[in-house]
């Protein structure tokens, strides 16, 4: 990258602040430190909730596993993050939003993008009466042979 892109490229505050505001979140302390540790860099990732407290702690953040949980639902909730449940008990969050397929090495725990056009649907399902399709979740489930 030249010095002038550099220059003007967005810091990893302001890009945590930029993405908060985005989602209409007021950028309080732990929420700017998460969301640093989520978008700063600018690239998207997938954790979990023990994924982020880790980085947290590592970074020096004194944050609860708890509030880490409260952090994400809050996140996914103002539609910053998506939620991909993996197994009955474990939920990853995405900072990619679109939608896309994903692929879960289960063996690993590890949750990574598909290619985008890799997965199609001829049709889908009409939903009940009174309802709407929100979205839809794909995770091709790998393991090693």
């Amino acid at each position: 990258m030249d010095q002038l892109a550099q220059i003007n490229a967005p810091s990893a505050e302001d890009r945590a602040r930029a993405w908060l505001a985005g989602g209409g979140l007021r950028p309080t302390r732990q929420r700017r430190t998460l969301a640093m540790l989520l978008v700063g860099d600018g690239s998207n990732r997938h954790v979990t909730a023990e994924m982020l407290f880790d980085a947290a702690r590592g970074a020096g953040e004194a944050v609860s596993l708890a509030t880490v949980y409260n952090t994400l639902r809050a996140f996914t909730d103002a539609g910053l993050l998506a939620e991909i449940t993996v197994d009955g008990a474990r939920s990853c969050y995405d900072t990619c939003v679109e939608d896309h397929p994903h692929f879960y090495w289960e063996d690993e725990g590890l949750l990574i993008d598909a290619p985008a056009g890799s997965v199609s649907f001829a049709d889908l399902p009409s939903p009940p009466a009174g309802a709407q399709i929100a979205r839809v979740d794909v995770v091709i489930r790998l393991r090693r042979t």
